[in-house]
């Protein structure tokens, strides 16, 4: 039996029949006609806009890679040694023309450097394999040794007078040494050692404990330092200095009155030292004024500028022909962005700046007082003099004749850089998700996430 229900009726509009269908007794189900498919309007083909779900998914996907466990050491290893050979290549770009002109072969210099960076290496794969307590252990001796070097400079005969600068000893032929770096690790290792162990004792809390006797032996070091008028070196050492006392907590009162000591004593040195004036007086210069005072700043600024987008090429460098002073060592960064332009220096920036990022998150994440001070203090010490050298190059601060670390040429302090940064790949390996990942790594296992662990399958087997 079927029935239909009269439809309703309207003008333009097509009504449509819903029968029902009674067979055997069932019930009763309506069947309505399926809508007609809608067509893609006429232009309406081109390319659909990307979602933000898949934009969020990739954030997301960053997110997590950012935040495993090993980011922070995969950071400081890849990133130092990128910046290590970037800086090989810039040396013997850099140095040509200067060996020629002292008349030495075209690779006198780079030939040093390598060295200086191979047995870097080593240092640095020493240093990462260390236990924490052969750390702790080599800062007295460390400290010690840095302050008798120090003062051997001072004794005639043994010293050696560099730019004005009574800061070297002469190893024998072309090879010498500058104590003031080697201090710069001990002040880091022997500071962190000391403000740890005060720390589980928990006297961090005195005032008298947080400066004494950390601030006297900086201030003697900066004394011993400033006896042979390196001012740069000065700089960095009293950065890591403050960097210390941020970490362990110092109020800002105290803080404060370091730094105004501090600030006090440089003022007085710049205020009693022409050159240190003239440095001075070179910022942001455009000229080079009279008698020439701002040479060697504003033909870093030129080098700058010619380098473009891309740069000339490398080893197509114009100011290295005798117009900037030291192009390999303080202003290689000018020659990188004149040969590599914009594109080579923001690169540099960026290595440095995962370099610094990696020393903070190790620094913050570990439960270690020592690992957290030495980071820490190893992280203000290269970021420090980046910034030094970097900002002096651009013109925005005085030159202060430090160079870039693990970039300009000089092995005295390349060396000790290094083992700073086999420091950063030690604490970072240290940590416990990283500790954890690291020993999950078992021969036959392969890893393709952080969670799972696939085994390799056997030849042939499919």
């Amino acid at each position: 039996m079927t029935a239909e229900l009269p439809a309703k009726s309207g003008p333009g509009s097509v009504a449509p029949r819903v029968a029902f269908a009674l067979r055997g007794g069932a019930t009763a189900r309506p069947v309505r006609a399926r809508a007609p498919r809608r067509t893609p309007a006429a232009g309406a083909g081109g390319p659909r806009p990307p979602r933000a779900g898949a934009l969020r998914r990739l954030v997301e996907q960053l997110r997590r890679a950012w935040d495993r466990p090993l980011t922070a050491y995969y950071l400081v290893f890849g990133g130092s040694m990128l910046i290590t050979v970037l800086g090989l290549v810039m040396v013997a770009s850099a140095s040509q023309i200067m060996a020629l002109q002292y008349g030495l072969p075209a690779t006198y210099f780079f030939r040093k450097q390598l060295l200086a960076a191979v047995i870097g290496g080593g240092l640095l794969l020493l240093a990462s394999k260390m236990p924490l307590k052969l750390h702790r252990a080599l800062a007295y001796p460390l400290l010690a040794g840095s302050v008798f070097l120090m003062c051997l400079v001072q004794v005639p005969g043994i010293g050696q007078a560099v730019n004005g600068n009574q800061n070297w000893i002469s190893l024998g032929g072309p090879f010498q040494l500058q104590p003031s770096e080697f201090g710069k690790l001990a002040l880091v290792l022997w500071g962190a050692d000391l403000l740890a162990r005060k720390q589980e004792k928990k006297l961090l809390t005195q005032w008298k404990h947080l400066l004494v006797p950390l601030v006297p032996v900086s201030f003697m070091l900066l004394g011993l330092i400033m006896l042979g008028g390196d001012m740069g070196t000065a700089i960095i050492l009293t950065a890591v200095l403050f960097g210390l006392l941020w970490l362990a907590g110092a109020p800002t009162r105290m803080f404060a009155g370091v730094l105004a000591i501090a600030g006090a004593i440089g003022v007085l040195l710049i205020k009693t030292s022409p050159n240190r004036m003239s440095r001075l007086a070179c910022i942001g210069a455009t000229d080079p004024g009279a008698n020439d005072q701002c040479w060697q700043a504003v033909h870093g600024i030129y080098a700058l500028a010619s380098g473009g987008l891309f740069g000339s090429g490398l080893g197509a460098s114009v100011e290295k022909w005798g117009e900037l002073p030291e192009p390999h060592t303080d202003f290689i960064f000018a020659v990188t962005g004149e040969e590599l332009g914009l594109a080579g220096t923001l690169s540099v920036l960026a290595l440095f700046a995962a370099l610094g990022y990696a020393g903070i998150r190790v620094a913050g994440r570990t439960e270690d007082p020592f690992v957290r001070y030495a980071a820490g203090g190893v992280t203000t010490w290269i970021t420090a003099q980046a910034v030094v050298n970097i900002g002096a190059v651009l013109g925005l601060l005085p030159i202060a004749g430090v160079p870039l670390p693990l970039f300009s040429y000089g092995g005295s302090a390349l060396l000790p850089t290094m083992f700073a940064v086999g420091l950063l790949i030690a604490f970072a390996r240290e940590e416990p998700g990283a500790r954890a990942a690291l020993a999950m790594r078992q021969p036959g296992v392969r890893w393709k996430t952080m969670r799972r662990r696939v085994k390799k399958r056997p030849s042939g087997e499919r």
